[in-house]
């Protein structure tokens, strides 16, 4: 009973230890876990061989698995040394090429130092021997500069083109000191543009049209004009570029296009520009009378239909007056046989066709028949008159109106602006002017109307006293 009993005791005792180990390992696993590296995961505790039947045979792999532990701990023990000796020499390398980066940047600001204080050095000895050189340089920005522009403006860029414009842009925009080529190239380019300037020259060029650029043969007359097709075109110095005017200028200087063109002799007229295109612009912008017509308003469009209402019954009456002087002076040449077409022929058949009536009766219808005559001479003519008359007051009464509207302008925006009082000055003198050009030619068909009436009349008077002195 006893040997029982201690058997079992030493089972349950063994059992314990047993229980006791397997615990301990249990616990003693996640700290194991945790002392290893990040990196690499706990390997998992493996018992080879049969599963354990008796606390004997657990306790035995359990010393297994220790003795398996061991010799893992060894090996990461191992890697850790090794890499931790592999950190070092890393980090002893690193410390070695800073240090030479360090020794590298402090002969490098060594270098820098020296060079700074050589450039200045050399900065100052420069300065030294450049002397007058240094005005040379301005003066040749400041020539540079002036010959592009008037370059730029000059009619001869139209035949030489824009490189000439973009070698002064750069040679003026320089900062460093000219070379002799470049001084040399502005001298030329100053000779070149003198002489051109003292030629007539013809040459092919690109033309802006209202219908768009296209080439056209151009005569250059120095820097002053250019003609092409029988017509001036400008040099337009902003967009550089030769352009048909608008419209052309007058026929005085147009005219002596084809003169220029069709002479074969050495020397043949042109008219020029000496403002080198200022004048010409200036010079077509000018409007003519009739232009300048719209200006009168009102007024001026009344003077005008007056006018011509005016010179059409003057035209008429004109023309009938002086066909029928003529035939008044047929009829005078031959007075013994009456022609009834015309006053006097009315008048002698009139005396004709009574030749029994005494002599004051015959005068009194004598001098009815002048009369009628003379009504049907005279008719018309004073509307002539009036016209010639009223035109000028007309004008006049457009000259106030004009002169209103300049003071109310005045009056709401001020007389700093001339072009706000433009209009009502131009219709002032419009209307004034269109007054007068009404009534001058007027006046004068009414004088030339009055005094061939008058001479018909008169010769009407002279026949029929010579019929009543003739008279028993």
């Amino acid at each position: 009973m006893s040997r029982v009993i201690s058997s079992v005791s030493k089972s349950f005792s063994l059992r314990g230890v047993a229980f006791g180990l397997a615990s301990a390992l249990a616990f003693a696993a996640p700290a194991l876990a945790q002392d290893a590296p990040a990196a690499q995961e706990p390997t998992p505790m493996v018992i080879d061989g049969p599963t354990p039947t008796s606390p004997e045979e657990l306790l035995e792999a359990v010393r297994k698995g220790w003795a398996v532990e061991r010799q893992e701990d060894k090996a990461r023990e191992q890697r850790f040394v090794t890499a931790r000796d592999e950190q070092s020499q890393l980090l002893a390398e690193a410390k070695q090429a800073e240090a030479s980066r360090e020794a590298l940047s402090q002969k490098l600001e060594a270098d820098y130092q020296a060079k700074e204080v050589q450039i200045t050095e050399l900065t100052a000895t420069l300065d030294t021997r450049m002397g007058n050189l240094g005005e040379l340089f301005g003066v040749t920005r400041q020539v540079a500069g002036d010959t592009r522009g008037n370059i730029e403006a000059s009619l001869t860029s139209a035949q030489f083109g824009p490189e000439r414009i973009e070698f002064l842009n750069k040679l003026g925009a320089s900062k460093e000191l000219p070379s002799v080529r470049e001084l040399e190239g502005l001298w030329q380019e100053l000779v070149r543009e003198m002489v051109e300037q003292g030629k007539v020259v013809e040459f092919t060029a690109k033309v802006a049209t209202p219908s768009g650029i296209v080439d056209r043969q151009v005569i250059r007359a120095g820097p002053f004009s250019a003609i092409s097709e029988g017509e001036y075109i400008l040099w337009d110095s902003v967009q550089q570029q030769l352009k048909v005017l608008g419209r052309q200028p007058p026929s005085k200087f147009l005219d002596t296009i084809g003169e220029y063109v069709g002479s074969d002799e050495e020397f043949a007229g042109l008219a020029i520009d000496p403002s080198r295109g200022s004048l010409l612009s200036v010079l077509i912008e000018t409007r003519t009378l009739f232009e300048r017509i719209p200006e009168g308003g009102g007024v001026g469009y009344a003077i005008l239909v007056l006018a011509a209402f005016a010179a059409v019954v003057g035209v008429y009456k004109f023309v009938t007056i002086l066909l029928t002087s003529r035939k008044v002076a047929a009829q005078k040449r031959n007075v013994n046989r009456p022609d009834k077409s015309n006053p006097l022929g009315r008048i002698l058949a009139t005396a004709k066709e009574n030749p029994d009536v005494d002599r004051e009766k015959l005068e009194l219808m004598l001098d009815e028949a002048v009369l009628r005559e003379t009504s049907k001479l005279e008719s018309w003519i004073w509307l002539v008159k009036v016209v010639s008359v009223v035109a000028p007051l007309m004008g006049l009464l457009g000259t106030v109106t004009g002169m209103i509207k300049t003071f109310q302008s005045i009056t709401l925006f001020g007389a700093g602006d001339p072009r706000m009082m433009a209009g009502g000055i131009s219709e002032a003198l419009v209307t004034t002017m269109l007054g007068l050009v009404a009534a001058i030619p007027t006046v004068l068909i009414h004088a030339a109307l009055s005094y061939n009436a008058k001479t018909i009349v008169d010769t009407l008077d002279e026949q029929s006293a010579g019929l009543i002195a003739q008279q028993d």
